[in-house]
């Protein structure tokens, strides 16, 4: 888990050296400080020396000056190391996560890779910046002091080594306790990310239902489990600033009162005692900075185990050693495919699937929800692997080729029609980052999108919101469509993704289809039976297997669970006329 998250620095290594180099000096000339004071008081007040008293008051003044440079370069160089360390760690989760297939998605909520990359993120970048400084100083401020401390009187400071073995004692309990808790919370963070994410995503569902107070409801009742299991680690965390008020004062009485008798005894001198008092503040100080220290760690384990699950997380889907880089054509072919999502699962989703379709040919898909339809056409584009036999695009098993290069040749339009903020042209070109204007007035004709841009008072230009929720569903279908075809891909699958278009608009993109495009192989999965009766192949599913295939006619005459779906649809039709 460190190892992983170390691989981060990178070019912050420079910085994350300096910071506790400058940390170390700033804490020699601190201790240097309480030393000189005592030699002011013993060698310059008493004696009535002001030689003396100029001497170690110079002294101080160049060692508290160095100590101040070296605090602030320390603090300088901290801040840098660690915002760079977060930004490298941001950036590493998110590359990451684009490489990931769809099983390695599935192990992850989309509001938990959030809270992974802002909540977590944030936490192990205090934490560094805590560790590379304060980790540094606490510890070395603690020894120092303890060191001079029995340089000065050895029977005073074992005082202080007491404290620090009960405090030491006491704070592994409480860290002890609170990381457990701590472990817990974060999972509440993703549980209330989820809760916010649904409900802006689907405001208008919401307004739309009266449902605001469950919604309301809902992230009370998240925000409240944050709040319990946080306020249950700080019942045990509050305890630390109590033992350390404690300690301190318990040590200062007992340093007054051993320290008076021991300058009557003439023992111990006056500036030596108030030398003492001084790292007793350090010492204390240092106790309660590693006590801090503690427990931002403590937070922060729990978000460098979930930042490392995802960095380690090995993507089921690769490139070969020596990847394929052209498909030679549209060509498709299932041979005995049996697949399921997780393999300690006993039924296979899709069940000894056998299938050739020629390239050029259009196919069409039809079954019942829960099927299988879009779960056999992820694995044409290696969206999913098959679990046992093999699946053929161009006369080659899709695991040679190379995953960039398969799924440009394999364009994919999925059930969920995503468009991302920005203009048209630039959603445009994900199809095709260097289409020109031309190219894409074409795919859009192609896929009737451009009617309705031309309507629009920007055009291609007009803004499009976050998830295209200022467009229709049947526009939003239609860029879609339109962004995959720029691709020029030599299979287009269509999941269901002219749902939202009227059927005279779907006719007109089926029949755009057949006369643009004839070379390319056209896969569209439907649930009208008006969009797949023209193709020259329709595959019936049913429950994960291929109950039949065949023309239209060829279906209506065999196929009982065709020809149902052919009645259900005209009596439907029938009864809305």
């Amino acid at each position: 888990m460190i190892k992983t998250l170390l691989l981060q620095v990178k070019e912050y290594k420079t910085s994350s050296i300096l910071a506790p180099v400058f940390v170390s000096i700033e804490v020699i000339f601190e201790v240097l400080i309480p030393l000189l004071m005592s030699m002011i008081i013993d060698y310059g007040v008493e004696q009535k020396n002001i030689k003396m008293i100029l001497l170690f008051g110079v002294l101080m003044l160049i060692a508290s000056f160095i100590g101040l440079y070296a605090g602030a370069q320390s603090g300088k160089h901290a801040a840098y190391a660690s915002s760079g360390f977060a930004k490298n760690i941001r950036q590493a989760m998110f590359q990451k996560i684009q490489e990931y297939s769809f099983e390695n998605i599935d192990h992850y909520s989309t509001a938990g890779l959030v809270t992974r990359m802002t909540t977590d993120v944030t936490n192990v970048q205090n934490a560094y910046q805590m560790i590379i400084r304060v980790c540094v100083r606490a510890p070395l401020m603690l020894v120092s002091a303890m060191f001079m401390a029995f340089l000065i009187n050895g029977r005073l400071a074992l005082i202080f080594l007491g404290a620090v073995i009960f405090l030491a004692l006491i704070l592994f309990s409480i860290v002890k306790i609170t990381m457990k808790i701590f472990d817990v919370a974060f999972t509440k963070y993703d549980a209330l990310n989820a809760s916010v994410q649904e409900n802006v995503s689907a405001i208008r569902t919401v307004k739309a239902f009266v449902q605001e107070k469950y919604e309301t409801s809902k992230f009370h009742k998240a925000s409240k489990d944050i709040y319990d299991i946080f306020c249950k680690a700080e019942s045990y965390l509050v305890f630390n600033s109590p033992v350390m008020q404690f300690t301190m004062y318990s040590i200062l009485l007992l340093l007054s009162w051993i320290g008076a008798k021991m300058i009557v005894n003439s023992q111990l001198t006056t500036g030596q005692l108030m030398s003492l008092f001084t790292y007793t503040t350090n010492i204390l100080m240092s106790l309660m900075m590693i006590s801090m220290i503690f427990v931002m760690i403590t937070m922060s384990i729990a978000s460098m185990r979930r930042i490392a699950e995802v960095l380690n997380e090995k993507p089921t889907i690769v490139n070969g050693d020596h990847p394929i880089m052209n498909v030679q054509d549209g060509s498709i072919t299932f041979d005995h495919v049996y697949f399921k999502y997780q393999q300690s699962e006993e039924d296979y989703n899709l069940t000894d699937i056998h299938l050739e379709i020629p390239s050029g040919s259009t196919v069409g898909v039809i079954g019942a929800t829960g099927s299988g339809k879009s779960t056999l056409v992820s694995l044409i584009s290696r969206l999913y692997d098959v679990s046992l036999g093999c699946v053929f695009v161009g006369n080659e098993d899709v695991r040679k080729y190379d995953l960039k290069v398969l799924r440009d040749q394999v364009s994919v339009v999925l059930q969920n029609n995503v468009l991302f903020s920005g203009t048209i042209k630039d959603n445009l070109r994900w199809g095709n980052e260097n289409a020109t204007d031309e190219e894409m007035v074409e795919a859009c004709k192609l896929a009737c999108a451009d009617e309705f841009i031309c309507q629009l008072e920007h055009g291609y230009d007009t803004y499009i919101e976050q998830g295209g929720t200022n467009v229709s569903g049947g526009q939003r279908q239609r860029l879609c469509i339109a962004r995959a075809l720029l691709k020029k891909p030599k299979i287009l699958i269509l999941d269901d993704s002219t749902s939202a278009v009227d059927t005279r608009t779907d006719a007109f993109i089926r029949k755009a289809f057949r006369e643009q495009i004839p070379d390319t192989t056209k896969i569209i999965i439907a649930q009208r039976i008006s969009s797949v009766e023209d193709a020259d192949m329709i595959l019936v599913l049913d429950d994960g297997k291929i109950n039949a295939v065949g023309t239209h006619d060829e279906l209506i005459k065999t196929n009982e669970i065709y020809r149902d779906i052919v009645s259900m649809q005209k009596k439907g039709g029938n009864l809305g006329e």
